[in-house]
């Protein structure tokens, strides 16, 4: 067995995008493999289960542990790598926010299933079959793990030292994450770890001048311009409301930031901090005169604009915020 210190990359409910980005270090990849001994990662490995379990307990030192807690194996497997790792890390979006599996909060799971398997328009499922949690075949019977009531985001099943945020992270901040916990010099217990603590805003290059909104476009409506902040173009750029670190790679390539690198240093809920900030740039004309109907009418006019609240304003966070899905938490 290797002497190196052991490293651990998990996979629960998420695409697979964070092991690309692992990837993505290229050549530094080989620093990896001289500094960790890479021993288990399902998408890359065949390290089973019944290995992990017969570790002895903390003897993996870093666990990159990506994806939300979506089924009873996932929560299974967070127990397990918790108690076999010194170091636990929510690793990506997922992992810290529930990201795009927790927008499955805002119903139940049994409204989720009848969506995914009956009445998608794209589906040949005359029987209206949903998968059962048990399914009998000559050969025996095949087990599926059962789904959660609610998506769950990493911390709030067990104990987590560190978070790196990103829809994946950015590669050269997880190079840093690296370097960092090799040097030994790791801040306090809880820190979010490789990004920064300001907004993508600060790292924005674009030109920007006093906001003023009088209603929103979608992205295929223009072509903006690519000087000048998005926001202020009637895009909605969620950089105003997210942490800053990924170096802005969205708004250089002319689109809106969409939020992955979640909520700034001391807000605790993005969406609620993208609110708060359109709220003071929205611009409904001179309302001198005006009754509280009417004033309310072009607020209304304003949001209809919006094409979707949850969808925009918490698709990285949602299990993470004060809302955290409140129709989920009833399935």
């Amino acid at each position: 067995m290797s002497e190196k210190p052991k490293l651990a990359i998990y996979w629960a409910a998420s695409c697979g995008g964070c092991e690309i980005a692992v990837v993505n270090l290229h050549e530094k990849i080989l620093a990896v493999d001289a500094a960790l001994d890479l021993m288990f990662c399902p998408c890359l490995m065949d390290t089973k289960k019944s290995d992990i379990e017969a570790l002895p307990d903390r003897v993996i030192a870093i666990t990159l542990f990506n994806g939300a807690l979506r089924s009873e194996e996932n929560v299974e497997m967070a127990r397990l790598l918790r108690r076999k790792s010194r170091l636990l890390l929510a690793f990506g979006s997922c992992a810290n926010g529930g990201c795009i599996p927790a927008l499955a909060n805002f119903t139940t799971r049994d409204e989720l299933l009848k969506t995914v398997y009956i009445d998608s328009p794209s589906l040949d499922n005359p029987a209206a079959i949903i998968p059962s949690a048990t399914s009998a075949f000559p050969e025996g019977d095949l087990h599926l793990p059962a789904l959660l009531g609610r998506v769950k985001h990493l911390a709030q099943e067990v104990e987590v030292d560190y978070s790196i945020p990103g829809c994946p992270p950015e590669s050269h901040q997880i190079w840093n994450v690296i370097e960092t916990i090799l040097s030994g010099d790791l801040p306090p217990r809880g820190s979010t770890i490789g990004c920064g603590t300001l907004t993508v805003c600060d790292d924005c290059e674009r030109t920007k001048a006093d906001k003023r909104i009088s209603a929103f476009r979608r992205n295929y409506e223009f072509y903006p311009d690519p000087q000048a902040c998005l926001l202020e173009q009637g895009l909605l750029c969620m950089g105003i409301a997210t942490r800053n670190g990924c170096g802005a790679p969205c708004t250089k390539a002319n689109m809106p930031c969409s939020g992955c690198y979640g909520a700034p240093e001391g807000v605790s809920d993005q969406g609620a901090r993208m609110v708060a900030a359109l709220g003071s740039v929205m611009d409904i004309g001179d309302t001198a005169g005006l009754s509280e109907d009417e004033i309310a009418g072009r607020v209304d006019a304003f949001l209809a604009t919006i094409p979707d609240y949850a969808g925009l304003f918490y698709k990285y966070t949602l299990a993470s915020s004060i809302l955290g899905g409140r129709i989920g938490r009833r399935g």
